[in-house]
Order: C-alpha cells, then structure tokens, then sequence
C-alpha cells in the first residue's frame, strides 16, 4: 500500500500548475510585529520565557536554511516557475508526496492526540526549514528520499558535540552523528521518536512519512497544545533551540497557513541560504546545477595548479620550490594536540539520587520522580550529560505526554530528573532504565509498581430502608467509592447475599440477583465504579423466605460495606370484633 503513495500523487500533480509567486525582497511590511493587516502575527510574539529551556533537540540543534518566505500571496497561479533549484516562484507549493505526508501526519495525531491541536502546516515549515521539503521533493514512489540528506558530523567544531549514538546505522558516521533526513532528526532522538508512517514495517528517518509522524509526535509531547501561543513556542523550540529558529518556522507556518498548492514530486524550489553560512553545503546531497566547493563544473578549463607554496617576490617570475621544515638535532616532534575530554567521556558511572519507592495505581502518576546521578570513577558529579531515560518491558505505563523514552541533560549537581510517571492499566512491576547518551556504559534500572485501583471507604447514596414483600424486587443500590477522601474511579468490586456477618459465603436463599438467562444468582464479579466512583447494582429480588438478609460489597483495596435488606409479608388487618348480642 505503502507503494502507492507517491504514484498516484505524482500522476495527479503532474497536471498541477506551479505557483507564480514573485520574490520580493524583505522591506518593512515584514518587520516584527507587522503583517498583510497590519496586526501582530504569531511569527512576531515574544516567546514565553520557558520555551527556550530545552536542554536537546530533535535537530541536535544542526544547521537549518535561512531562506525567508516571500511577501506576496502564497495563491497558484497557473504560471510554471522553475524547476528544481529555482527560487521565487514555487515557495508556496509542496511537492505531492510530500504535502501527502503532512497531512497524514495531522490525522494520525488528530486521533492519537487531539489535545495537541497539531496543524500540518507547522510540519510543512519545519520540513521547509530543515530541508527545503526533502530536496524539492526528491522522493521515490513509498516517499524515501532518493539520496540521504545528512547535515555536518556534530564534532563540536562550530556545531553541537555529539559522539556516535548507533555505529552509523543511520548517518554512515561511526565517530559522530549526524542529523538525517528529511525532519533532520539526530540518530539518538530517531531511536526512540521514530515512527512507521507508512506502514511498511520500517522506521526510516530517510522516509517523509515516517519522518513527518516522528516529527508530529515530537512535537506534540509534554501534552503541549499546539493552539496555544506558549507550547507551540516551546515545541518549536524544542526541535531546534534557538530563537532565530523559532522566528523563522512561524513565518513559514504563517505563510503556509495563507495558502499552499501539491507541485509534482522533485520540483520543489531549493533554499539557497544555511544558518552557519554554508550556502550549497550539507545538508547533502548538492542542489543539482550548483558546483560543489573544490570541484570544476564541467566543461570549464581546469585551474592552474600553484607554483610555490609561498607568496612571490615582487618581480619574481620564477619559482621557488619551499624547503621542508627540519628538526633541530636531539628535538622532538610534538605531537598535535589532543580534544579535551568532553563531560559525557568523563562519566564512569550513573547512581541513584534519592529516588526513594516508585508506586502507584493503574490510572494514576506516581507522586515520586527518578533522579540520576552522572559520576566520574572518584565519585564526582559531572554536568551537562544526556541521560536517557527508558521504560522497558510489556506495560502501558508512560512518562508525561505518553513517551516511554525521554532524554534530560544533568544539571550542576549531575543530576538528571525524570518527566514524572504516568502509570497504565497494566498492574505489575515496571523497570525504568537509565543510560549515559554517547556511551556503551552499563544502565541502571529502577523498579516501579503499578497496583490495581483501589478504594479505602463505600458509602449508599441513600438511606431509605431497602425493604420488599416475598416475591418482590428491592429498589437499586447505589454506593460512592473514595480512596483517601477522593473519587476512586475503575475500582474493582464484588457484592455478594451472605449468609451473616461472621460468615461472608454466599447464602442460599432470601435475595438474589438475576444472570443472563433469569436465574437465580447471589454473588456478582466484575463489577467496577463510573467516573465518578459510583457503583449501581442490578435489581435485586426476594424469594418466598422471609426475614433480613445482609448484601456486602467489596473492592480491591479492602473497602466493605455490609446492606441490610428486609423481606417481610404485608400486614394484614385484623378483624373488627363483633357486637355483643342485646340483653
């Protein structure tokens, strides 16, 4: 199915005319704060001041395109602009695949996450960002780019340090790493945030649909609502931290959000400008027509190779063949300096940090957090470490946001603080892994425990007297479950006709619930409280035997509540005595 995306899409494109949006140099009209109606945007609102706290990013914080959007309206025009590696005409339109993958993306969260409120159009001006749409839309038919888009190796030289996560699995790069494909995600986020998008088995960074839900479910953590100013903010900023980066996503999400058409696959338009001034460089492959740095364009005659490898003097027309460097006798060479040791190459180690009992009941956080300590061999707290947080094992339990990995960097202390805990349904022991980002270091494993939902008082709603004649019917019980003083909502519980009070079997006769098929019946499983810790009891019904009888409810967490119900004949008037005969 997978396979179908891209044919139909480009067999409808190829139809589609290109948009014919002129480039407009930046002028006034697009200072902050200004736009088509001359009211503030949201490209142009001040960011919170959490939003930039991020400690990591999807992007490992790589280079991005610079390349703003253009002034004029973003609405087709049936003009063709140009192909690939053109500029201005074709900004508003995304490559079919492409804008396919967007979309999807929306829906898929639009279910998955409703609360996020995640628009495709921010997916189209990150996408527009990190990689100027997969190349223009360079894809083939399951949506896979047809040559990797890698940004520069994170060696820490101008960039972010990032030593390899996943021997190259991704990025070919065994040394460092490097942010792939088309969303541009570093390996060691793709290693928990990818997504098959496709359906094809496959989490492929290289791949726009399988990037694009990543990217969704990125951004849409943390149980962030994209609709509201402050974690759209901190989404964005979450994915690359910095502010220019910000800026420049929502003046493309804006711009997007006017207007946007599908152009055939691969004729996207190329960005030109990167944001550590590389224009033409990584992200890879080259922008076709464009010649790469050191390299000859064809058919243009070969450069002349230097003749010293030092300046001439003035009026020398001769050359001058240099003499090597010699070492005095007795010296040594030095040898060249080595990196210094970065935090992550420090840490032997990672230790608990108070992290005292993780427990909770199914449905519920865990009121205790996992703190880790990163520590050199002599003990030392080392700062700014990535330490990975997992959740392993069959179970449903969750961080915030419903992630089962999470990344945080130690603070000044070496200590790195989980998201909180968010146990599932799935009652059980629960392990927590910790492992140092960067490093084939032993984890350490924490142990949490999900108990079932539980409820420590019952209580009628009523206090009417449950009584009926011989053959009758009882009118309903209703009880409240609580578990210290709040509403225990999904507890278990069980109400069973006992016999007395010392003996909690099931009596034999007197009152009785009713099964499937009319019979008899006087204990009742699987019962569980509503939303509100309310639980209503089927009718009950009384036999031909008289007297009080006792109805016990229980739920998990040990809460009883012992009914008393009361099966008497009516009372029947007596007769009135006769007149005494006259004398």
């Amino acid at each position: 199915m997978a396979a179908q995306f891209g044919r139909r899409l480009r067999k409808g494109a190829a139809t589609t005319a290109v948009a014919a949006v002129a480039v407009a140099a930046l002028s006034a009209s697009q200072a902050p704060g200004v736009n088509d109606h001359g009211r503030q945007t949201a490209a142009d609102a001040m960011p919170s001041p959490e939003a930039s706290e991020s400690h990591g990013s999807a992007t490992g914080n790589s280079p991005y395109y610079t390349d703003l959007p253009p002034l004029k309206s973003p609405n087709p025009s049936p003009t063709t602009g140009p192909g690939p590696g053109g500029t201005g005409t074709t900004e508003a339109g995304i490559p079919a695949t492409v804008l396919d993958a967007y979309k999807k993306a929306e829906a898929a969260l639009r279910e998955a996450k409703p609360g996020c409120n995640l628009p495709w159009q921010l997916l189209a001006a990150i996408g527009r960002v990190e990689s100027g749409q997969a190349r223009g839309g360079r894809v083939d038919a399951d949506g896979t780019t047809i040559k990797k888009i890698l940004g520069p190796e994170l060696d820490g030289n101008g960039f972010a340090l990032i030593k390899d996560t996943d021997d190259g699995a991704y990025d070919g790069n065994s040394n460092y790493d490097q942010a792939v494909g088309p969303m541009q995600f570093i390996p060691s986020t793709w290693a928990w945030a990818g997504r098959d998008g496709n359906a094809d088995g496959k989490k492929d960074p290289n791949n726009v649909y399988d990037a694009a839900l990543a990217a969704a479910h990125y951004l849409c953590r943390n149980n962030w609502d994209l609709s509201q100013q402050g974690d759209l903010d901190r989404a964005i900023l979450s994915y690359n931290n910095s502010r220019d980066y910000l800026n420049l996503v929502m003046r493309w999400l804006e711009y997007y959000r006017k207007g946007t058409h599908e152009v055939p696959d691969g004729t996207g338009t190329l960005p030109d400008n990167r944001s550590d001034d590389g224009a033409g460089a990584s992200p890879t492959p080259t922008t076709p027509g464009v010649t790469a740095p050191g390299t000859t364009a064809p058919g243009s005659p070969a450069p002349k190779p230097p003749t010293s490898d030092r300046p001439q003097k003035p009026g020398d027309g001769g050359t001058t063949t240099p003499k090597p460097p010699t070492t005095p006798p007795g010296d040594t060479p030095s040898p060249p300096p080595t990196a210094p040791p970065t935090p992550t190459d420090t840490v032997d180690h990672l230790e608990d940090a108070g992290t005292g009992k993780l427990a909770a009941m199914a449905g519920d956080a865990f009121d205790r957090r996992i703190s880790t300590r990163a520590e050199t061999e002599a003990g030392k707290a080392v700062a700014k470490v990535r330490v990975r947080f997992t959740i392993v094992g069959d179970t449903d339990t969750t961080f915030t946001g419903g992630e089962s990995v999470a990344t945080v960097a130690t603070n000044s202390s070496g200590v790195a603080v989980a998201p909180a805990l968010e146990a599932g349904e799935k009652t059980g022991a629960v392990t927590v892994r910790a492992t140092v980002v960067g490093r084939a270091l032993p984890g350490l494993d924490y142990k949490a425990t999900v108990t079932e939902r539980a409820a420590d008082a019952l209580v009628r709603t009523g206090d009417a007297a449950l009584t009926c004649a011989p053959g009758g019917e009882f009118d309903q019980v209703t009880v409240k479950a609580t578990y210290k003083g709040a509403v225990a909502d999904g507890v278990a519980a069980t109400a069973t006709l006992v016999k007395s009070a010392d003996d909690p079997t099931a009596d034999d006769k007197g009152p009785y619930f009713k099964d499937a098929d009319g019979k008899a019946l006087r204990t009742l499983t699987g019962l569980k409280t509503d939303a509100k810790g309310l639980l209503k009891l089927p009718r009950l019904y009384a036999d031909d035997t008289t007297g009080t009888f006792l109805l016990r409810i229980t739920t998990a967490g040990g809460a009883t509540l012992t009914v008393e119900l009361t099966v008497a004949a009516a009372e029947t008037s007596s007769p009135s005595p006769s007149a005494e005969p006259s004398a």
